[in-house]
C-alpha cells in the first residue's frame, strides 16, 4: 500500500505513506513513517508494526507518545490498547507540566496514572527545582507520590539572580537506600535507612529525615532503642541526639532543636584534641547571618568548657546543673549562666594538658566519616543528573 496509507478498526487509525498489511497474521508494517490515534493516545514513529489479534503496537525509532497529561519519547515502544499500557526501551523520556523522568527502561500504566522506570533514573521537578536519581522508581502521578528504592540521591539546588546572572548558591545532597517523593501541600521527602546529608558546612547521618522544601525544615529521627542517634556536623561543631530539628529561613540555618540525650562537641580551631562540651535533655541553638548567637540547654545540664587567656590555653571549667542559657558573638561564648542548683569547678592547665582525652563527658563520641560530595555525588550519578539538566 502506497500513498496517503489509513487503516482503521473501530476507534483505532494508523496512517503511514507507505506500509503493508498480512492478511492471514492480521498485522500492518512501515518504515516510512507511522501515526496511531485510538482517541486515548497518539503513537508516532518511524518504524512501526501493529498486531490487531492482540490490540499491540511495536514502533521504533524516533516514538512519541501524547495523550491529555504527558508525553512520552523512546527508541522503541510497545504499547497494549486493552491495558493501556506501554513499555518503552531506551533514552526514555516522560514529561508533564510539573516533572520530566528519564529512565532506560519504563512501564506506564496511563489510565491510572502510574509508572514504574529502570535504570538511571532521573526525576526532575520544575516546581521545586529539586532531582531525584536512582536505579529504580515507582511514580504515582495521580498521588503525587514517588518511590525510588534502589541507589537514590536528592539533588536540590538553590539559586539566586543577579541582573541576568543565575548564580548558584548552595546544594542540598540527601542520599539514603529508599526515598520517597510526596508532591502535595506538604511536598515533602523522606529519607529511610542510611540517610546522609550535605549542605554547605551542614551534613548529617541518621537512619530517617523528614525535608520539608516549602517550610525549609528537615526532621531526623532514631528509628530504634537500639538505632544510632541522628549526628550532625556543622562547622567545627558535632551534634547527636534521639532527634534533631533543623529549622531555616531562605536557605539560612535559624534554629536547632536536639531532643533527647543532647550533646554537642566543638573542637578549638588552634587545638584540635579540645572539645567544648555540653549535654542535657533537650538543646536549641539560635542563629542569625554571623552564625550561633544562644545555646539553651534543658535538664541535666553537664559541660566542659576550656578557657583561654590571648588564645593561649588556661585550664578548663566543669559544670552542672538544671538548665543553662550561653551567649555567643563571633562565633564565641560571651556569657554562661546555669540555673537550678548549680556546680562548677575549675581544673588548671598543669593539670589537664596532654590529658583532654580523660576530659569527655559520659555520652561523648567522636563520630568519624562526615559525608562528602565527592562521595555522594560520584562522577557516573554527576553524568546522569547532567542528563536532565541539558
Amino acid at each position: 500500500m502506497i500513498g496517503n496509507v489509513i487503516v482503521t478498526q473501530d476507534t483505532l487509525t494508523i496512517y503511514t505513506d507507505e506500509g503493508f498489511y498480512y492478511g492471514n497474521e492480521r498485522r500492518t508494517f512501515s518504515d516510512k513513517g507511522v501515526k496511531l490515534d485510538d482517541k486515548k493516545v497518539i503513537l508516532t514513529a518511524t518504524v512501526g508494526e501493529y498486531f490487531f489479534n492482540e490490540d499491540k503496537a511495536d514502533f521504533r525509532r524516533n516514538v512519541k507518545l501524547f495523550d491529555t497529561i504527558s508525553t512520552l519519547t523512546s527508541d522503541r515502544l510497545l504499547y497494549f490498547r486493552r491495558e493501556d499500557r506501554a513499555i518503552a526501551f531506551g533514552n526514555v523520556k516522560i514529561a508533564d507540566k510539573e516533572n520530566i523522568i528519564y529512565a532506560d527502561s519504563l512501564i506506564h500504566f496511563r489510565k491510572v496514572e502510574e509508572s514504574h522506570g529502570f535504570g538511571n533514573i532521573n526525576i526532575k521537578n520544575k516546581t521545586n527545582h529539586s532531582t531525584i536519581l536512582g536505579g529504580h522508581m515507582e511514580d504515582y502521578r495521580a498521588k503525587n507520590y514517588s518511590l525510588i528504592d534502589s541507589l537514590p540521591l536528592l539533588i536540590q539546588i538553590d539559586t539566586t539572580f543577579s541582573g541576568d546572572t543565575v548564580k548558584t548558591i548552595d546544594t542540598l545532597l540527601i542520599k539514603s537506600k529508599v526515598m520517597k517523593a510526596y508532591r502535595d501541600t506538604s511536598n515533602r521527602f523522606i529519607a529511610i535507612d542510611s540517610v546522609e546529608i550535605l549542605r554547605g558546612e551542614f551534613a548529617s547521618k541518621n537512619d530517617y529525615t523528614i525535608y520539608f522544601r516549602d517550610e525549609e525544615n528537615i526532621i531526623t529521627n532514631k528509628t530504634g532503642d537500639e538505632s544510632a542517634q541522628p549526628v550532625l556536623w556543622f562547622e567545627n561543631s558535632q551534634l547527636s541526639g534521639d532527634s534533631v530539628k533543623i529549622f531555616l529561613k531562605e536557605r539560612q540555618i535559624q534554629k536547632i532543636d536536639i531532643i533527647n540525650n543532647a550533646l554537642i562537641a566543638s573542637y578549638n580551631e588552634n587545638f584540635r584534641q579540645r572539645f567544648d562540651q555540653i549535654s542535657g535533655d533537650t538543646i536549641m541553638l539560635f542563629f542569625d547571618s554571623t552564625g550561633i548567637k544562644r545555646n539553651e540547654v534543658y535538664s541535666n545540664v553537664l559541660s566542659i568548657y576550656y578557657l583561654y587567656d590571648d588564645q593561649e590555653p588556661s585550664g578548663l571549667m566543669k559544670a552542672s546543673a538544671q538548665s543553662s542559657l550561653m551567649n555567643f558573638d563571633q562565633k564565641k561564648i560571651i556569657s554562661v549562666k546555669l540555673f537550678g542548683t548549680p556546680n562548677s569547678e575549675y581544673h588548671p592547665e598543669t593539670i589537664i594538658q596532654g590529658k583532654e582525652k580523660e576530659y569527655f563527658l559520659p555520652s561523648f563520641i567522636l563520630f568519624e566519616n562526615r559525608p562528602e560530595k565527592e562521595k555522594l555525588f560520584t562522577p557516573q550519578l554527576q553524568m546522569n543528573f547532567s542528563k536532565g539538566n541539558q
